[in-house]
């Protein structure tokens, strides 16, 4: 279970600082973030990449009417497709440039992300892929309106069963019901209690100790 921490903040840096200092006081131990960086989805997220990164990975759908699209991005000499490619999809590296402000709207069908850009990765990066509190830091400092999700493993103090206990913080996107949806501006912060002891006695107290001033639950 999720439970939002009754706070706002007014930047991502001040979200990032304030789950840290709650592990910190609250948690016996944790375990590196993991975060998970967003495709980007609005307007604004894909003027912020074309202006401010070299680099981002395009998954297209296998579909005719995309390919207009593609021959576009080949006529520009701004896209290296993989060598090897599935079925159903193509993949490749887009240079980014302003001059590609005019192909806003993407099609249906075309995904683009920066997570395997630095600093949010490299092209050997697994989704599944941990990162150091360093290496958050930069993620944070060159967001802008890219929405990250950043998770942490804790065992919080005072609870005999750590399973599936944690942090989450959702920066530029919010909870609702196991999965993280966009919106811009908005930073929290979510404390994360396992099933086996969120709804025990041990919990509640806990929850009630925390001082946190905790909302209501979210199933993740």
């Amino acid at each position: 279970m999720l439970y939002p921490v009754r706070e706002s903040f007014p930047d991502v840096a001040s979200a990032l600082a304030r789950a840290r200092a709650i592990m910190r006081d609250l948690a016996d131990w944790s375990t590196a973030p993991w975060p998970q960086l967003e495709p980007i989805s609005t307007a604004e997220q894909y003027a912020y990449a074309i202006r401010s990164f070299g680099t981002a990975r395009m998954v297209v759908d296998r579909e005719p009417r995309i390919f207009p699209f593609l021959d576009e991005l080949v006529r520009r000499e701004a896209i290296t497709f993989d060598a090897e490619q599935p079925r159903s999809s193509l993949t490749g590296n887009l240079r980014l440039s302003p001059g590609l402000a005019d192909l806003w709207p993407l099609p249906e069908g075309v995904m683009l992300s920066l997570d395997t850009t630095l600093p949010f990765g490299t092209p050997e990066s697994e989704a599944e892929d941990d990162a150091t509190e360093e290496e958050l830091d930069r993620m944070v400092s060159v967001l802008g309106p890219l929405s990250l999700d950043v998770s942490w493993d804790c065992g919080w103090r005072g609870l005999s069963e750590s399973k599936d206990c944690g942090m989450q913080l959702c920066l530029n996107t919010v909870w609702a019901e196991e999965t993280s949806e966009l919106s811009l501006g908005e930073f929290r912060v979510w404390i994360r209690l396992g099933t086996r002891v969120a709804w025990t006695p041990e919990g509640e107290a806990w929850r009630r100790d925390s001082g946190l001033g905790l909302g209501e639950p979210q199933q993740g």
